[in-house]
This record gives C-alpha cells, sequence and structure tokens, in this order.
C-alpha cells in the first residue's frame, strides 16, 4: 500500500465505455480510488452499489469516484449495466496501475496461497496528495466510511 502524504501516480487506463481516464485529468478535485477484487462478486457489487447510492453525496463534496479492478472494458461495461452503477470503472488487466498502487498481493484463502487484487481505498486530494489509505476495506462498509471521511 503507498503511504499517506505521498502524490499519487498518474495511470492513464480505459472506462467502461472504452475512453481513456487520466488521474491528472482530476486534478481540482478529491479523488476516491479504489481497487477491487472482481466485477460481479458479492462483495465487489456491495461495495460498488455503496458508492453508487451514495454518488450524489460524493459530488456535493467534491469528489470523485474511481473503481479499479484488472476485469476488461467489456466485463465493467456490463456490471456498470447491470447495477446501473454512477461512477467509471476502469480496466486494468496488465495490472500496471494495480502494481504502481501496491495492492497486489499474497492472498489466503481457505488454506489455498495465490496473488490477487487486495481490497484498497485511497483518498486522495486536488493537488493528488493520498491523504487516506486503507488496505483493511469492508466491502459494505466502505462507501459509508470514505463519505465520512471528507
Amino acid at each position: 500500500m503507498l503511504e499517506v502524504g505521498t502524490k499519487a501516480p498518474d495511470f492513464e487506463l480505459p472506462d467502461q465505455d472504452g475512453n481513456m481516464q487520466k488521474l491528472s485529468d482530476y486534478t481540482g478535485k478529491k479523488v476516491i480510488l479504489y481497487f477491487y477484487p472482481k466485477d460481479n462478486t458479492p462483495g465487489c457489487t456491495k461495495q460498488a452499489c455503496g458508492f453508487s447510492e451514495r454518488h450524489p453525496q460524493f459530488m456535493e463534496k467534491g469528489a470523485v469516484v474511481l473503481g479499479i479492478s484488472k476485469d476488461s472494458v467489456a466485463s465493467h461495461k456490463k456490471f456498470v449495466e447491470k447495477y446501473g452503477l454512477a461512477f467509471t470503472l476502469l480496466a486494468d488487466p496488465e495490472r500496471k496501475v494495480i502494481e504502481a498502487y501496491d495492492v497486489w498481493k499474497e492472498k489466503k484463502n481457505y488454506g489455498k496461497v495465490s496473488m490477487g487484487v487486495v481490497r484498497t481505498t485511497y483518498l486522495i486530494d486536488e493537488q493528488g496528495i493520498i491523504v487516506k489509505a486503507n488496505d483493511k476495506v469492508k466491502a459494505a462498509e466502505d462507501p459509508e466510511k470514505m463519505l465520512q471521511e471528507l
């Protein structure tokens, strides 16, 4: 996980519509950048729907929500359409940004060890500095916690 107080690495990734998005496009706004393991899984769906439900409140506070996983653009598009998500999902199948933000880790699941995305949420300020970093994310609670952080 990246340290609070460090500059968030800039990146360029396609969103669910295939449009390229850069972190630097959001300079001047707060960014909630969250990394999650997989589209359409129970925890990830709860987290995404929670962010979507609170989207108007995030906007009122001048914040943008961006979700990143290693799913494809097509997978993101289906996920957004299925749940009517009101924010942007970014596709990182090559894991460039996932690794730059240090969220690709060894995970243990039922005694089996594998590599995967550790659910992590960063709050980035208007100048691109990480002001909050959490890698002990509970999917259902994360959106409300981040709203309170703002």
